[in-house]
């Protein structure tokens, strides 16, 4: 795939993703959740189109854009095994016709299916880095990448998440078109994984209009996005400007939450719309929070990001096995049901 440079300094960017990405309905689930019909609407970003869809993309274009124009020759990274940013950075990879190694916590066998299984199928390799936590994982991607250097090849260390200042400017981007779909939107609901989709929001949109819903995988989310929004915007961001749901962790990042399950359900019975247990069950459970709290009210135009990783439903084996639960029902099963 050809670069081309865009944007501020004329920066390096790759084209992977197809835009504008669709801004549709949900009235089912807005009458569901007790807001009006006309009030409740998505942000297709897991229709983003390459590798399964989702928000990495947007970040990725400008990361890889500029791995690239350096000459890179292979791209390493760092996640979780079901991580949705690995996923695509091996399928970025794969566009763009460059190597990719994975450098993901755990050990072989701790996880399996789901994003680990297009993982392969778009020819990265994984590098095991153990139960350790973000620090050595990080340090584990900088002795792969070193070892890569050393034996010739020119590696380009994309960081967790895709979050970076230069990374989030695909958030900006997308902020501008959802102005573009919607200029009355009054919120936008996000899942805050590592930060930057809802800091190029933020820089879009504002702190005052953008809710990120706190998945667990940062210690401090606040002050991440907070860094990240000041990085883009040339001035501070104070972290007591931003609007972030701290209620939604649970029992910690990988584990299902019952609210995760629950809002995962209900948007999957009322709309045919997919979640996944981690980020985007994670953010409508804060979705249905806010509206029960009163922080989102009828009458007002709420969006929520759906920042794909539908892959990840499918490495969950908790969720997998819930969601089979429902198909073991008593009773007649030609018989409906409200």
């Amino acid at each position: 795939m050809v670069t081309k440079s865009m944007g501020d300094g004329q920066q390096p960017r790759a084209t992977l993703g197809s835009y504008p990405t669709p801004l549709e309905p949900m009235p089912r689930l807005a009458r569901a959740l007790g807001l009006g019909a006309d009030d409740l609407w998505v942000k297709r970003d897991d229709l983003i189109g390459l590798g399964g869809g989702g928000n990495k993309v947007r970040k990725l274009e400008w990361t890889c854009g500029t791995a690239l124009a350096d000459g890179a020759t292979v791209l390493v990274t760092t996640g979780a095994p079901q991580s949705n940013h690995a996923r695509l950075t091996a399928a970025a990879g794969a566009r763009l016709g460059i190597d990719v190694v994975l450098v993901l916590s755990g050990e072989p066998g701790s996880s399996e299916g789901g994003n680990l299984t297009l993982d392969g199928l778009f020819g990265a390799r994984v590098v095991w880095a153990g139960d350790g936590g973000k620090e050595e994982l990080a340090s584990t991607a900088r002795h792969v990448a070193g070892t890569l250097r050393d034996r010739g090849a020119v590696p380009a260390l994309i960081p967790f998440g895709g979050s970076s200042v230069l990374g989030a400017r695909g958030y900006v981007e997308c902020g501008q078109e959802l102005l573009t779909q919607a200029p009355d939107l009054a919120c936008v609901v996000v899942a805050l994984g590592s930060g930057g989709t809802m800091a190029g929001l933020v820089e879009a949109l504002g702190p005052e209009r953008v809710l990120g819903v706190h998945c667990g995988a940062l210690d401090d989310p606040a002050r991440v996005v907070s860094d990240l929004a000041s990085g883009l915007s040339g001035a501070h961001c104070p972290p007591e400007s931003l609007r972030i749901r701290h209620d939604q962790v649970g029992a910690g990042y990988p584990v299902l939450t019952e609210a995760s399950m629950t809002a995962l359900t209900l948007a999957a019975r009322t709309e045919g719309m997919v979640l996944d247990p981690i980020y985007t069950g994670r953010a409508m459970a804060g979705l249905t929070a806010a509206v029960v709290s009163g922080e989102i009210t009828p009458g007002r135009r709420t969006v929520f990001l759906h920042s794909g990783g539908l892959p990840g439903l499918f490495g969950h084996r908790e969720a997998l096995a819930r969601a089979a639960e429902e198909l073991a029902v008593d009773g007649d099963p030609l018989s409906t049901q409200g």
